[in-house]
This record gives structure tokens, C-alpha cells and sequence, in this order.
């Protein structure tokens, strides 16, 4: 079927020897790894820092795709989201192809263990994820209660004796980047204590009190896990516990989220397993689709046949390990039409390639993301207001042409990530390049092929480009029946595959979750 590929997968190489691990998976939402540990000097992050010492910071972490239920679908699932189907947000209808795709949850309940989650799981269906135990349903944007996460998780961990795979999932540093909730962070930062990411190339002083609040999101996550690894401890649980932090994507700056840049798909990863994971930070490239062979593996699951992420036990311990040279990456959308631009990359130790599979277009979601930021500073009453397009007119040649690129882009780009690791430099047309544009354009197309990418046949990037652009974001929500899941793999459309319901969304639906 779709989620059979024809990968190899290895032996299992991590499973326990003992009773079962429990395992705790913590997930953030809209940051790459702006984090003390990872040496960002603006970060107040200290329990993730001593997380990431007790256990593996993973240096180069990626998503497979920068949108928040493609993410969160692909590390349930282990596929890419055009393997899985959810290629834009659940809260606009898009779907996995098929409810009984295996997952991490169900596959884990399978085996005995007891199964939760707290905070949102933001992928349709729903019922595809039959957790025991699910509460803060919703994505909590606005940090009502954040004392509740620690809680839920208090009460789920101390439910039995059986092995636990719990999940939870806080709203933060999701916009909007909110200083203080609670009396978290303690000594929120401001914008003279700051600078915007390097990645960004821009650092007006309009941006400042919006990065500000972004890094004090990060503080209040911070605190938010401490509690939650304090819960552990309580519980007397921690030393067979799996521990497993990572964000969904980069944060929705430009160029970073709905992007695939490296600041919309390089995130922060820590896992710590005492006695079972030596202390250390390893630099191969992993990805979200590691985790379920991965954790599968520890808890002593065959994992579903044609998975082609890898299991990381070989990384547990110091030394060298065979692991992938070239990491995959992709992007569809994110709600319809404002952010549909479909893509398609690889990169290696050193090179990356980025595909735009409508080149030459303007890719629409540069506008909108502008004018959304513009707006947060119009919002926050800040000094002179921020005006990101005259900010790129002034600024200097290399950044003011790599986000002309960003807004058009060609068909092929490839950048050289040790001499430029923000992406700046486009090395398509360089003729000392060559050589390595054209492996790596060969990599990504037998990648294509063997991952069965439904947007290798034009008719279905044509299709798929007419049926996302006939739709106005307004107009879809959760309970709308996209055609794609059908057509793509061969199959016309039945009656009930067009929209079953089609309601308006009011203007604080259409902000819930994304």
C-alpha cells in the first residue's frame, strides 16, 4: 500500500532486556533549536540543558516536513507525509490516505503498554490513534493552565504498573509569543537583550520584541518540562523511562516554518535512557522518522514492514556508527491555497538541494508571512512599527536577494552549508558546481521514486495545484473531504469523497490550530 516503500528495515538492535521502558515523549511547537544546549547565546533554558547532559543532543535533527500536523503525523507514523497522506493541517481537513496506517500508539497498545497524551494530536482521523488517556485536547494557545500538563501526566504515570508511552505536547513558542504566563519565565528578556536568529539575515528593531517574547516562550517551556521531569523523578519511574524532547518545526519566522529551509526544518532533539544511552552529542542527520523503529525497537515491537526511517541505537554509544549520508525532506502546504507550494529537498554533510515543483511562481505564503509579522508588531503597539519589505529593500545584496528568491523561486537550488549555513548563496547556476547538482538532483529523484512520491506523475501536481486553489481557507475545516487521498494513487473520486461539510470558520476557528 502507500506505507510500504521497499525499505529495508534492520534488525531490531535496542531491545531491553529487561521489563519494557516506559516512554515519555515531550514535544514543543513553532522552535528549531534556539536552546542554551545548543549554543544559542539568548536562551534561558537550563532543564533542557541538563537534559541534553544526561543524555544525546542530537546536533543535526530534522523534521520531515515544517507544518505541525505533517510533522507530528510523520513521527507517529514514520513516513514522510506523502507516504501518510497528511500533507497540510488537520484543522483544514487534510487527512491520512487511510485510518488503519500503522502508528506508534497503537502499536505500542498492542504490546501491552498503556498509552496517553496530553495537548493536542492535531492529525485526522483521530480515531486512527486510539490512546487510553487524552486530555488538554485542544492546542491551548492561549497557556490557560499550563500547571495541567504536569498533572495529567502525575495522574496518568501513577495509573499502573504497566510500561507507559505518554505524549505531551505544550503550546509553546507557538505565536501568539507571549511574555509571561503564570509568573513564567520568572525574568522574561526584551528586546535589548536580544537579536533576532541569524537565519533570518533581517534585524530590525520592530522584530526585537517579537524574538524577545519568542525566547521568553522558550524560557516558559523550559520551566513547563521541569515540572514534568520532576513528575518522573516523584513517581520513581525515571530510571526505566525513555525520555525523548523535540519541537514539531523551526519557528514561523522567514525563512523557517512552511519553508524548506534549515530554519524550518532543523529542530531541537535530546533523548536520554539511563543505562541504556551514553551521554554525548552526535552530529550524523536524523530525522523524526527515526523514532518509531527506534522506539519500537527498545520496547521489544516489530515494527510495520517498509519504514524508512532507521533505528538510532547504533548512535547510543560514543564512536562510529554507519548511519545515512543524505536527509529528505519535503513541503505541500499548510491551510489551502495562501501557503500551497509544493517541494521537495535532500541535503548531505555539506550540500543542500531544494526542488520547487512550481518554478517560476511566486510562492504565496512569502507575502502572507510578512504581512502576519508586520501586523504582531502593529498589534504590540511597537516603536515605528516594522515594515519587513523595506527592511529587505535596505538590506545588503545577499539578503535582499536570497528573500527575492524565497518569494520566486527557480526550479532548482543547492547551497553549500559549511561556507553558508543560512542558505544566502544560490550555487545552482555555478558552474563549479555542477558535478554536485547533478547527484544530488539524481539522489532526490531515486528517492522520489522509491518512496512512490504521488507528485513524480504531473497530472497529480496538476490536480492537486487546481483543487487546493478552488478552495478558500475560510470555507474548509476539519470535517472537509479533500480528493488527493484518492486520486493520487489511481483512483477517481466517489460521491462521498467530495466535501461532506462545508461550513464557514469563524475568525478564532480559522486561528486555532495550525
Amino acid at each position: 500500500m502507500m506505507f510500504t516503500v521497499g525499505v529495508t528495515v534492520a534488525t531490531p538492535a535496542g531491545i531491553s532486556d529487561i521489563s519494557p521502558p516506559n516512554i515519555l515523549l515531550i514535544v514543543s511547537e513553532d522552535n528549531g533549536p534556539e536552546l542554551g544546549c545548543y549554543g544559542d547565546p539568548y536562551a534561558k533554558t537550563p532543564r533542557l540543558d541538563n537534559l541534553a547532559g544526561e543524555g544525546i543532543r542530537f546536533e543535526r535533527a530534522f523534521v520531515p516536513q515544517a507544518g505541525c500536523s505533517q510533522s507530528r503525523a510523520s513521527f507517529l507514523t514514520g513516513l514522510y507525509p506523502h507516504q501518510h497522506g497528511q500533507i497540510g493541517l488537520a484543522t483544514w481537513g487534510f487527512r491520512l490516505y487511510r485510518a488503519d496506517t500503522p502508528n506508534l500508539p497503537r502499536s505500542l497498545k498492542s504490546a501491552g503498554y498503556r498509552t496517553g497524551i496530553i495537548g493536542k494530536l492535531h492529525i485526522n482521523p483521530e480515531s486512527a490513534f486510539p490512546f487510553h488517556f487524552h486530555e488538554i485536547k485542544s492546542a491551548n494557545f492561549a497557556r490557560n493552565t499550563l500547571s495541567d500538563y504536569a498533572r495529567h501526566a502525575d495522574t496518568f504515570i501513577r495509573a499502573g504498573n504497566e510500561p507507559f508511552f505518554l505524549s505531551v505536547n505544550y503550546p509553546d513558542a507557538h505565536d501568539p509569543w507571549l511574555r509571561q504566563i503564570d509568573g513564567l519565565p520568572v525574568n522574561p528578556q526584551a528586546a535589548d537583550d536580544i537579536k533576532a536568529m541569524s537565519y533570518i539575515g533581517l534585524d530590525p528593531p520592530g522584530m526585537r520584541e517579537m524574538v524577545a517574547d519568542y525566547y521568553n516562550c522558550l524560557s516558559r517551556l523550559d520551566a513547563l518540562v521541569g515540572d514534568l521531569l520532576d513528575v518522573l523523578d516523584r513517581c520513581g519511574k525515571a530510571d526505566n523511562t525513555i525520555v525523548v524532547y523535540l519541537g514539531d518545526h523551526g519557528a514561523d519566522m522567514l525563512p523557517g516554518k512552511r519553508t524548506c529551509y534549515e530554519g524550518g526544518l532543523r529542530i531541537p532533539m535530546l533523548m536520554r535512557w539511563p543505562g541504556k544511552i551514553v551521554p554525548q552529542v552526535r552530529k550524523e542527520l536524523v530525522s523524526t522518522i527515526d523514532l518509531m523503529p527506534t522506539l519500537l525497537a527498545a520496547a521489544g515491537v516489530k515494527p510495520p514492514s517498509g519504514l524508512p526511517g532507521s533505528e538510532l541505537q547504533p548512535l547510543f554509544k560514543p564512536g562510529e556508527a554507519s548511519w545515512r549520508t543524505r536527509y529528505f525532506a519535503e513541503y505541500h502546504t499548510h491551510a489551502a491555497a495562501p501557503n500551497y507550494f509544493p517541494q521537495r529537498s535532500v541535503r548531505t554533510e555539506r550540500y543542500k538541494l531544494i526542488e520547487n515543483l512550481l518554478p517560476g511562481e511566486i510562492h504565496p505564503d512569502y507575502d502572507l508571512t510578512l504581512s502576519k509579522l508586520s501586523k504582531e508588531a502593529a498589534k504590540r503597539k511597537v516603536s515605528g512599527g516594522l515594515n519587513l519589505t523595506q527592511a529587505i529593500a535596505q538590506a545588503g545584496s545577499t539578503v535582499k536577494h536570497a528573500y527575492e528568491r524565497m518569494r520566486q523561486p527557480p526550479r532548482f537550488e543547492l547551497y553549500d552549508l559549511v561556507e553558508d549555513p543560512y542558505e544566502f548563496h544560490d550555487l545552482s547556476g555555478s558552474t563549479e558546481h555542477v558535478a554536485i547538482l547533478h547527484e544530488l538532483q539524481a539522489a532526490l529523484r531515486a528517492w522520489r521514486e522509491e518512496t512512490n512520491d504521488p507528485l513524480l506523475d504531473p497530472g497529480n501536481l496538476e490536480r492537486l495545484s487546481a483543487e487546493v486553489r478552488s478552495i478558500k481557507s475560510k470555507d474548509v475545516g476539519k470535517d472537509y473531504r479533500w480528493g488527493y487521498p484518492d486520486y493520487f494513487f489511481g483512483r477517481e473520486p466517489a460521491a462521498t469523497d467530495v466535501p461532506l461539510k462545508k461550513r464557514r470558520k469563524s475568525k478564532s476557528s480559522t486561528q486555532s490550530e495550525d
